[in-house]
C-alpha cells in the first residue's frame, strides 16, 4: 500500500473505484457492448473484402438482411429483458430469504454480467449492421454486409447458448450453499491481504499523553472501509508527528465526530490538516471486504440467524454457514495478527490504528447464533464440533485457546437452559460436523 506523497487520494481513489466496478451490473455489460458496436462497425467497414472468405456468408438480398436482423435484434431485446427480470427477483429472493448484505455476492458475480453484456452486445450488434444495409432504389446500388449478417447469425446462437447457461447459472446461484461459499471465498481473500503488515512498536513511542490534536471527520457521515495506512505513515513524517486512527475499519462515523487523534514530535507543533488526514480514510454507505474480515463473518452470521428464526426454523442452514465459519476461523488459529502499528524508514512510530483480534472473531463468529440456536440440537452439536477441532489446532496457546473455553462453557449454560430433555442435552455435548449426522 503505498501512496506518493504528490498524490495523496490515489490510493483510496483507486481502491474505491475497485469496489465501485466489482460490485456494478453495468460495467462488464457496457463494455461488452461496445465491443460489439466496434466489432460491427468494423465488419460492415471491410465487408466487401471478407466476405470472398467468410464459409457460408450470407448471399440474400437488403431485404432479406433487414428481416433477418430485425427477427434477431427483437428476439434478443426479448431474451435480455427476461434477464434482466430474474437478475431482479433473484437479488430480492437472496434479500429476503438470507440477508440483504449477501446481495453483494450477485453484484460481484461475473457470469451475470457477462451474459448480460453478450446479450445485449448481440442486439446492439444487429442495429448496426442493419443500419449499414442499403435497399435497392434508383438512385442508390444495394449493398448487403454478408461477412456482418452471417457473424450477427452466428452471434445469435452464441447468445442463445448463454441464455441457457445463465438460467442453469442464477437457479445454483440462490442456493445457500453457493451463497456462503462466495462470502467465504471472499473472506478468505480479506484474511490473505489484513494477515501481514504492521510492526511491534517499543512501548516507550506508544503515545501515552493526552492528544495535541482530536481530528473531526470532515465529510459526510459513512462507514470507514478502507484506511491508507502508508499514507499515514508518509504524512505524519512530513509533519514530524503520530496519527492514531481512531475507529475500526467498519465502523460508522458521524459528521463531526473524533476520526484520528494526532502527537506532535517533540519540539514541533506543525499539525495536518483534518482534509489530509481524511483523504487517507475511505468513507462508504455500505461496509465492504477490502480490509474488514469481520464482515465476511458478520454475513454468514446473518444468514444462520435467519435460518434459525421462528419464520424459517432451518437449522441445517445454519449448520452449512457454521461450516464456512469454521474454516475462517480455522485459517486464523496461530496466525500472526497485524499489530496495527506502523513506523517509517528510521523506526519511528508514525501511525496506528485498532484492529480486531482473534477474540472479536471468536465473538462474532460464536456468540449470536449460539444465542438464536440455543434451542436447536443441530446447532449446538455443529457449534461444539468446531469448538473442538480449534481448540485442538491452538494447542497450548493461551491467547487462542481462553476464547474457545469460554464460548465452550457459554454453550454448557445455553443447552441447559434451552434443551428441557436430559437426553437431549447429553447429546448437545457430544460434537458432530453435521450436526445430526452419523455418529
Amino acid at each position: 500500500m503505498s501512496l506518493s506523497d504528490d498524490n495523496p487520494k490515489r490510493y483510496i481513489r483507486i481502491g474505491a473505484l475497485r469496489e465501485l466496478l466489482s460490485n456494478s451490473l453495468w460495467f462488464i455489460p457496457m463494455l461488452l457492448v461496445l465491443t460489439y458496436g466496434l466489432a460491427a462497425e468494423l465488419l460492415v467497414t471491410h465487408d466487401r473484402s471478407m466476405t470472398e472468405w467468410v464459409p457460408y456468408a450470407f448471399s440474400g438480398g437488403p431485404s432479406s438482411a433487414q428481416d433477418l436482423l430485425s427477427t434477431i435484434a427483437a428476439a434478443i431485446l426479448t431474451m435480455s429483458t427476461l434477464v434482466l427480470s430474474v437478475t431482479i427477483v433473484a437479488l430480492q429472493l437472496a434479500s429476503q430469504q438470507f440477508s440483504p448484505r449477501v446481495m453483494r455476492a450477485f453484484f460481484r458475480d461475473s457470469g451475470t454480467k457477462v451474459a448480460i453484456g453478450m446479450l445485449l452486445g448481440t442486439f446492439v450488434y444487429s442495429l448496426v449492421v442493419l443500419r449499414a444495409v442499403v435497399p435497392e432504389t434508383a438512385t442508390l446500388d444495394p449493398f448487403v454486409p454478408g461477412a456482418a449478417v452471417s457473424v450477427g447469425f452466428l452471434l445469435t446462437l452464441v447468445a442463445l447458448g448463454m441464455f441457457i447457461y445463465y438460467i442453469n447459472h442464477v437457479a445454483h446461484s440462490i442456493r445457500v450453499v453457493y451463497i456462503v461459499d462466495a462470502v467465504a471465498s471472499e473472506t478468505r481473500g480479506a484474511i490473505g491481504r489484513m494477515m501481514i503488515g504492521g510492526s511491534v512498536p517499543d512501548p516507550a513511542a506508544i503515545p501515552s499523553r493526552p492528544p495535541d490534536h482530536v481530528v473531526p471527520n470532515a465529510r459526510n457521515a459513512g462507514l470507514v472501509t478502507d484506511v491508507d495506512t502508508a499514507g499515514l505513515v508518509g504524512l505524519a513524517r512530513l509533519h514530524h508527528c503520530c496519527i492514531g486512527v481512531v475507529p475500526h475499519v467498519g465502523d460508522f462515523v458521524p459528521h463531526g465526530a473524533p476520526i484520528a487523534r494526532v502527537w506532535h514530535d517533540p519540539g514541533h507543533d506543525d499539525c495536518p490538516t483534518a482534509s489530509q488526514i481524511c483523504e487517507r480514510l475511505a468513507l462508504s454507505k455500505e461496509r465492504t471486504m477490502s480490509q474488514d474480515v469481520a464482515f465476511g463473518f458478520r454475513q454468514l452470521v446473518d444468514i444462520a440467524e435467519r435460518a434459525l428464526s421462528p419464520a424459517v426454523n432451518d437449522p441445517t442452514t445454519a449448520v452449512q454457514a457454521i461450516d464456512q465459519i469454521h474454516d475462517l476461523l480455522r485459517r486464523l488459529v496461530g496466525a500472526s495478527f497485524p499489530t496495527g502499528y506502523y513506523g517509517d524508514a528510521d523506526g519511528a512510530l508514525r501511525a496506528f490504528r485498532p484492529m480486531h483480534t482473534w477474540d472479536d472473531y471468536v465473538e462474532v463468529a460464536f456468540t449470536e447464533i449460539r444465542r438464536y440456536g440455543h434451542d436447536s440440537l443441530q446447532v449446538h452439536r455443529r457449534l461444539r464440533a468446531a469448538i473442538a477441532d480449534l481448540l485442538e489446532v491452538a494447542g497450548d496457546d493461551d491467547t487462542f485457546t481462553e476464547p474457545l473455553i469460554e464460548q465452550r462453557r457459554r454453550l454448557d449454560r445455553s443447552a441447559r437452559d434451552g434443551l428441557p430433555d436430559s437426553a437431549d442435552r447429553r447429546l448437545a455435548m457430544q460434537g458432530d460436523e453435521q450436526g445430526l449426522g452419523a455418529d
